[in-house]
């Protein structure tokens, strides 16, 4: 016989023998398990009895005694007391019942005797509380049979648990000892055989660590799609194999993720180096603006001519207007750069929305107009005082609603407030257009700072990035959220959800 053979046969001969020990082993747990459980319910239901024998006795005893003051004095039972004592006897029933479930089969007999008997005691007692007041009402509650007939029963179902009780403690003792003697024969055979084949053990051993010392070198060389395999033992060698072809996997991954990572990064400084290029442009036509027509200012008082008021006028708004454009691209850079290190707060105060939206919609008239572009306003009329910052709240819509007209040409924007749906204390502003729209992927990163929608829109359209970016963080600082929903070239929907109350508008902020 070949030492594998050998091997393998002293192997299953001591797995035949440790399976039969710990079938051996769980049958007597098993065994005990069921004759203390057997044995804990009898010993359970012995108190029951003792119990349920001690409220028969003093319900009997109430009983006699309201007997005969109903007889002498024909005091009358209030509904507190008829409620008490309905209760009373329901408990009673109830302990008989959970007796029920804890007796065994070979007391089922015992059982029922008793429940027909105690039914009808307390059918009796229960009749007699209810028409206590019924003077007319005549029943024979000095009778003591059923009373004795049901504690008789009780008696004979409380010894047979009894007895039953002490048999499961004999089998256990039983169970106990013979479960012991197996588990020693069983202990010492398999220390025989172990002994035997740890010197076999040692040899497929060896083997195995000589596989894992060769992986560990090429793995630590760098080769990390090298794998350990046909490693015979299939416990802690077998494990620790597994453990270091994961390891080369999680190493192979992270030096992927740290690369993917990279790339984020330099997609990231793009990002900011384009939203950098778009900013100079933002700024330097503002700058260029006013400079250009300071100048011709300049110019036009050093000539001593006459001044055309009306044009000299006019230049002058168009210098106003571009350093309110300057200012506001300023103030945006600002904001965000307070969100992002957390220096934003909140200043609460009760306001109406509908004045400031109204504001908001009379600012917007000049670019509306110069876009061709209608804006339908819908049920402002009926949202509520807001307790919330309303500088913020105003900045929200005015950057919603100059996105709107600045991405419609000659089309319709609505404006619409309502209550939010399965939202109770939470409204729901709406801003909608039928301009250009966006694909899913445009939806995905619109709300992304120094990031548009498309690379071309600062080109066609102007503008940095951050409207959105700083809408969606104001609505967070708000306690509240801000979501979009668009097609291309059907327009966009962006929808503000903020709560009303002042409790929620601190809780979610």
């Amino acid at each position: 016989m070949s030492l594998r053979r050998r091997l393998t046969l002293s192997l299953v001969t001591i797995l035949i023998l440790f399976a039969a020990n710990v079938g051996t082993h769980f049958w007597g747990s098993y065994a005990r398990n069921e004759s203390m459980i057997a044995y804990r319910n009898s010993v359970t239901a012995a108190q029951l009895s003792a119990e349920i024998e001690q409220e028969l006795e003093n319900q009997r005893q109430q009983i006699l005694i309201l007997a005969t003051l109903r007889e002498t004095t024909q005091d009358q039972l209030d509904p507190q007391e008829l409620s008490q004592a309905e209760a009373e006897l329901s408990r009673v029933r109830d302990n008989v019942r959970q007796l029920g479930e804890l007796s065994h089969e070979v007391t089922q007999h015992h059982y029922q005797k008793l429940w027909q008997s105690s039914n009808a005691l307390l059918d009796d007692w229960l009749a007699f509380y209810r028409n206590y007041n019924d003077l007319e009402f005549k029943v024979d509650i000095d009778d003591p049979i059923p009373f004795l007939e049901a504690n008789q029963r009780l008696k004979e179902l409380e010894q047979r648990q009894a007895f039953i009780a002490v048999q499961r403690a004999n089998i256990i003792d039983r169970t106990i000892a013979l479960t012991d003697r197996i588990t020693v024969i069983g202990f010492v055979a398999s220390i025989f055989l172990t002994a035997t084949l740890g010197f076999f053990l040692v040899r497929y051993a060896n083997r195995s660590l000589k596989r894992l010392k060769t992986g560990t070198r090429r793995i630590g060389s760098g080769d990390l799609n090298y794998r350990i395999e046909n490693i015979e033992d299939k416990g802690e060698l077998g494990d620790l194999a597994k453990a270091f072809n994961d390891m080369s996997d999680k190493l192979r991954n992270a030096i992927n993720d740290v690369r993917q990572a990279k790339e984020s990064a330099d997609e990231a400084n793009a990002a900011k180096s384009i939203f950098l290029a778009n900013v100079s442009h933002e700024l330097r036509t503002p700058l260029n603006a006013i400079i250009g027509y300071s100048e011709m200012l300049q110019d036009e008082l050093e000539d001593g001519t006459e001044i055309d008021r009306a044009q000299f006028q006019n230049d002058l708004e168009k210098i106003v207007l571009s350093g309110r454009q300057l200012l506001s691209l300023i103030n945006d850079i600002l904001d965000l750069s307070k969100i992002e290190t957390g220096k934003m707060s909140l200043y609460c105060e009760d306001f109406s929305p509908t004045e400031v939206l109204q504001q908001v919609c009379d600012s917007m008239e000049p670019l509306l107009k110069e876009r061709g572009n209608s804006l339908h306003l819908e049920g402002l009329e009926q949202v509520p005082t807001l307790y919330n910052d309303a500088t913020k709240f105003r900045q929200i819509f005015l950057n919603l609603l100059s996105n709107a007209s600045k991405f419609t040409d000659g089309g319709d924007i609505k404006l619409s407030a309502r209550a939010a749906k399965g939202r109770p204390g939470w409204l729901e502003f709406k801003v909608s257009d039928n301009g250009i729209g966006m694909s899913q992927e445009q939806q995905a990163k619109v709300f992304d700072a120094f990031v548009q929608a498309d690379s071309s829109t600062s080109a066609n359209y102007g503008g940095t990035g951050l409207g959105l970016a700083i809408c969606r963080d104001y609505c967070n600082l708000m306690g509240g959220s801000i979501t979009v929903s668009s097609k291309p070239g059907e327009g966009s929907s962006f929808t503000v959800a903020l709560p009303s109350a002042p409790r929620s508008t601190l809780a979610n902020a």
